[in-house]
Formats: structure tokens, sequence, C-alpha cells
């Protein structure tokens, strides 16, 4: 099953963080993503107490940059917890800044009720 990138982080995310602003700032860090190849792009997520917000591009004072190809996103978003760590191994997803946020990236995208 394909993902659309760009409508996870042009409508799907933002529409999740107006659900649950508190989960969201709940997480505690600014989070640089950028995805490579076809349908990718660059955003910043916001999901620290002056958030939450995703905004295209690229954003001031990312504490977590994460680097990854279109494809791999993939399948991070099939299974963050399992498939994270090892696109993570494999050389597959770069991060640089505070690593434990990456962690939380996957919070990110299963925000649901509390």
């Amino acid at each position: 099953m394909a993902v659309d990138i760009q409508k996870v982080f042009n409508e799907d995310l933002p529409a999740q963080f107006a659900k649950n602003p508190d989960q969201v700032k709940a997480i505690g860090g600014k989070f640089q993503l950028n995805i490579t190849g076809d349908g990718g792009g660059e955003w910043f997520i916001d999901a620290s107490d002056t958030g939450p917000s995703v905004m295209p591009g690229q954003g001031p004072a990312a504490d977590i940059t994460i680097t990854i190809a279109a494809e791999d996103f993939e399948k991070l978003q099939e299974d963050p917890q399992t498939n994270g760590m090892a696109l993570f191994n494999e050389g597959k997803m770069i991060i640089q800044g505070n690593a434990m946020l990456g962690m939380m990236l996957g919070k990110l995208f299963t925000l649901g009720p509390s």
C-alpha cells in the first residue's frame, strides 16, 4: 500500500495535531524530516510547548533531523517501532541531533483519543 507522503504531512498530521494538541506537546521536541525521492519533501514538526504545528520546508532550531528515502518512510509508516529500529541500524534512516526524540517519532503518527 503506497503512502501519500504529501497528504500525510500536509493534511493528516495537521488534522491529528489539531485534535490532540496536548498529546503532541507532551512529546516535547522539534523535528526536521527530510524525505528524499519521489513524493518526498521537507517538513518541520513542532511537537513542543510552542507547537503543535507542521510546516513545509526547513524550520528553525530542530532538536532532531531525520533523513529517509520515500520508500523507507513507507516501511516506517507500516510499523514505526519495529521498522524504525531496523531502518536506523541499516543506515537507511539518518538521525542527527537528539536521538532519544527519534524514538518518539512513531507517536506523532499514531495519535489518538486519550
